[in-house]
């Protein structure tokens, strides 16, 4: 029987991470440099960057926990965390969109048959919440009160539909206490983020940009205002799928 880790437990952990470990930039910064020294096409260099630097976010999560020694409550289909705000730039946005361009036929229409279920079903809500003040310190818990699915989540099998380009909070926030305290409470306690991540992985996405963009190279995102103009993913996976119904 597995056992798991208490409130007090996880808060030496993380007391012990904060005193002792140290994120490594020179991984993040080696991706970097692979790609701007490589003759791939612009697009390709920034696509790359994109997947290899969440990639990296990956690893050094498990680097983490594997110093903390600690192991992930989390498991496939629960999907509790996937009633959350999620908030990404558009130019995550763009190279979500660009990497489901180059999916497989089938898997693409399927997601976009999915979400103009989506939309018939929850347009009216997402409408509403993605209204909701963001600076009411009970935002999160008022966008979360209402249930309403990501775009991304199957509502038959509970996984996600886009899960290797899944957005950094996506990947960062964690359980390692028993899965019960994500069932009874919207916003547990004994659940961890770790956001700051997405500092690394953004640092390396604007390096690329920056050094493509100063090379006067044509981009597949509006360099610098892109990385600066935030939404909800329900709200770019909308636009997404107009983008979709225009082009047929």
């Amino acid at each position: 029987m597995q056992s798991y880790l208490s409130y007090p437990e996880i808060l030496k952990k993380c007391e012990l991470l904060n005193e002792q470990y140290e994120i490594n930039q020179h991984y993040f910064d080696h991706i970097v440099e692979d790609l701007l020294s490589s003759d791939r096409p612009t697009n390709e260099v920034i696509m790359a960057g994109f997947h290899r630097l969440l990639e990296q976010v990956n690893e050094e999560m498990a680097n983490m926990e594997d110093f903390m020694d600690v192991k992930a409550s989390c498991f496939m289909g629960c999907a509790f965390c996937c009633y959350f705000p999620i908030i990404i730039t558009q130019a995550e946005s763009s190279m979500m969109k660009r990497a489901i361009d180059q999916w497989p036929k089938e898997r693409k229409e399927k997601l976009m048959k999915h979400l103009e279920q989506y939309y018939a079903t929850y347009g009216e809500e997402v409408e509403r919440i993605t209204a909701l003040d963001q600076e009411d310190p009970a935002f999160k818990k008022k966008y979360i009160a209402s249930q309403v699915p990501c775009p991304m989540l199957d509502p038959e099998t509970n996984l996600c539909m886009a899960y290797e380009i899944r957005p950094i909070p996506c990947r960062t926030y964690v359980n390692y206490s028993d899965p019960k305290v994500c069932a009874n409470n919207h916003m547990p306690k004994e659940t961890l983020s770790f956001e700051f991540l997405y500092e690394f992985y953004m640092g390396g996405l604007n390096e690329i940009m920056q050094e493509l963009y100063e090379n006067g190279e044509d981009m597949l995102v509006d360099y610098p205002s892109d990385m600066w103009q935030y939404d909800f993913l329900a709200n770019w996976a909308k636009d997404w799928l107009r983008e979709e119904e225009s082009s047929v």
